[in-house]
């Protein structure tokens, strides 16, 4: 989840004012690019999705795997996702108010 708490972090100091850049006023350090990012919260959003599946399968079919590991397991998908989601929100939304803007 190191890439899902990547981006909490980086929309937390964008929410918060921090520029990300230095005291001195420099630039901001750059990282991934931002379809890197986007992709891999994808994949890790995936990833938790079939360990959910998985967790889910071994409980109904009696194979070792307790309730509560099968709920958190679930949680996290669904955690995932819904931050997948917000992201996904946030850039259709301002997509659309790039392209309402005239020049």
């Amino acid at each position: 989840m190191l890439v899902t708490g990547q981006l909490v972090n980086a929309g937390l100091g964008v929410l918060s004012g921090q520029d990300g850049g230095d005291a001195n006023g420099g630039a901001m350090q750059t990282g991934a690019p931002f379809g890197g990012v986007l992709k891999s919260m994808v994949d890790e959003t995936n990833d938790l999705q079939n360990k959910a599946s998985e967790a889910v399968t071994g409980l109904l079919g009696g194979t070792g795997v307790e309730v509560h590991d099968a709920m958190i397991a679930t949680q996290k998908a669904s955690m995932a996702f819904e931050l997948a989601l917000q992201v996904r929100n946030k850039a259709v939304g301002a997509y659309q108010q790039m392209m309402g803007m005239q020049f």
